[in-house]
């Protein structure tokens, strides 16, 4: 149920990348306008992320994810009146910004560290691969109901998966496993009391302590070049950036389905190989692979067959930096602490994803291609594998850390 609930406010996120066209026909609204709104919902997703963890523990995970559903769904409905550019900012950039917010990344992990004593990368791995593979298979389908029905049939089809998502939440999700009476897994038979969440109030002397350490500052400064990287800069301007050479939207959509199908195998074995590997060797390669395959693009002929070859390694890469992340955060913060300390860690992913989502716009607009941006992000991800690699050590946990953690 929890991977539903990621996967509507997913595809609500995400949906943007498909209606730049339409929206432009029907509004002459430009690329850069519609990416400006873009690039407000990927700022308010990160802010949005920094609240999941603590609104959780304060409201419950029912309240926080049936209220963030029903700020989705009235965002895209209004949606469907709209006639001005700030009425875009505002529903899609806002409203499906904070809503697809409370529903990150930040709430795989809080699912994780509450159901999962052991195999936590895994199961960070699985949740988030699962929604990105359903958010990017969707766009196939999402793309052939645009050219049929429309742009507003599309948002009508993704208000109706966020309806069927609250339904499955209301009915189906107990708030911890402890209320249906069973164990996180992997517990043993009488653990010892665990601590309890970072409570909301103690929020601020939290992250002053956090931001003393550097390396949570590594960790912010990479993951917002992967955000960069992925949904600001593919995601988003994958679609625009084929019609540039004539590529159509459904062999585009196409191609980000197969980023999304190698996402959920990519993300798995990344889930894996975080239970039983370096963490910080793990992103390296990971970081370096996205770079190089990214810099490669920018020297290539954009076709379709250039494309399907590039999503076979890029697809792999899409979403495999987050379980090794979040191994890193609770290796290094404590389990009680993770979810919080791992949203403000994904508020740099959204903030690298809307300055791309943006700064990729503009360049379309005034240098007349997006070659140049793909070139830049290419790099930024080799800089943050070279960082990676040079902090590997102190990023590792310590024996200590590692007996106290997942």
């Amino acid at each position: 149920m929890a991977s539903l609930a990621m996967l509507a406010a997913s595809a609500a996120a995400g949906v943007a990348s498909i209606l730049m066209l339409p929206l432009q026909r029907e509004f002459g609204w430009d690329i850069g306008a519609v990416s400006s709104a873009v690039s407000v919902r990927w700022l308010l997703f990160g802010v949005a992320g920094l609240l999941a963890a603590p609104l959780v523990d304060a409201c419950g995970l029912r309240r926080v994810v049936l209220s963030a559903l029903a700020l989705i769904a009235a965002g895209l409905l209004a949606s469907l009146a709209m006639t001005r550019t700030w009425h875009l900012i505002l529903l899609w950039g806002v409203f499906v910004g904070v809503g697809s917010g409370l529903l990150s990344v930040t709430l795989g992990m809080m699912v994780a560290t509450r159901w999962f004593s052991e195999r936590r990368g895994l199961v960070i791995g699985a949740l988030g691969g699962a929604a990105t593979m359903g958010q990017l298979i969707m766009l196939p389908p999402l793309a052939a109901l645009v050219e049929t029905c429309g742009w507003r049939g599309c948002i009508l089809a993704i208000c109706g998966l966020v309806v069927l998502a609250a339904a499955a939440v209301s009915a189906l999700v107990p708030e911890r496993p402890e209320d249906i009476g069973l164990r996180p897994f992997g517990t043993r038979a009488n653990p010892a009391s665990a601590a309890g969440p970072v409570p909301l109030r103690d929020m601020a002397s939290t992250f002053h302590e956090t931001a003393r350490s550097g390396v949570f500052w590594s960790l912010f400064g990479t993951f917002a070049v992967c955000g960069a990287s992925t949904g600001g800069l593919i995601q988003a301007h994958l679609v625009p950036l084929c019609a540039d050479y004539a590529v159509v939207p459904g062999q585009a959509t196409g191609v980000l389905a197969l980023i999304g199908l190698l996402a959920f195998a990519g993300t798995s074995i990344s889930g894996w190989l975080s239970d039983r590997f370096d963490a910080g060797w793990l992103l390296f390669w990971f970081y370096g692979l996205r770079g190089l395959s990214l810099v490669a693009l920018s020297f290539s002929e954009i076709s379709f067959a250039g494309l399907s070859l590039f999503a076979l390694l890029y697809g792999l890469d899409w979403t495999a930096t987050v379980p090794p992340t979040a191994r890193l955060v609770v290796a290094r913060f404590g389990p009680q602490r993770a979810g919080l300390v791992f949203g403000w860690v994904f508020t740099g992913h959204q903030l690298g994803g809307a300055v791309a989502a943006f700064g990729a716009g503009a360049a379309r607009i005034g240098l007349g291609s997006y070659l140049p941006a793909l070139l830049v992000t290419g790099s930024l991800c080799l800089m943050a594998s070279a960082a990676i690699l040079s902090l590997s050590t102190r990023l590792a946990p310590t024996a200590a850390e590692a007996n106290d953690g997942p």
